[in-house]
């Protein structure tokens, strides 16, 4: 089963980062206000890019990189096509 890495585009138009096996059930979790604390927040969301892992581990370990990047280079890899 693929683990999934994923941005979403808040309300505010900040960016949220997380891990999940469902793409679709994920986002309308979050958008259900069921979510992470930050998205119910600041919903509703859009998943505006994803990556595809064999692991959580390995998915959870890009979430890790991703949140150490700054604003800037977190916003081009948004805007990019998700693989």
């Amino acid at each position: 089963m693929p683990h999934y890495f994923y941005l979403a585009r808040c309300n505010d138009d900040s960016l949220y980062s997380g891990t999940c096996i469902n793409l679709e059930e994920r986002e309308a979790t979050h958008n259900a206000g069921k979510g992470a604390k930050y998205t119910r927040a600041k919903g509703p969301v859009k998943f505006v890019y994803h990556e595809e892992f064999e692991t959580l581990s390995e998915a959870r370990k890009r979430e890790a990189e991703v949140k150490k990047l700054s604003k800037i280079e977190k916003e081009k890899l948004a805007s990019a096509i998700s693989p």
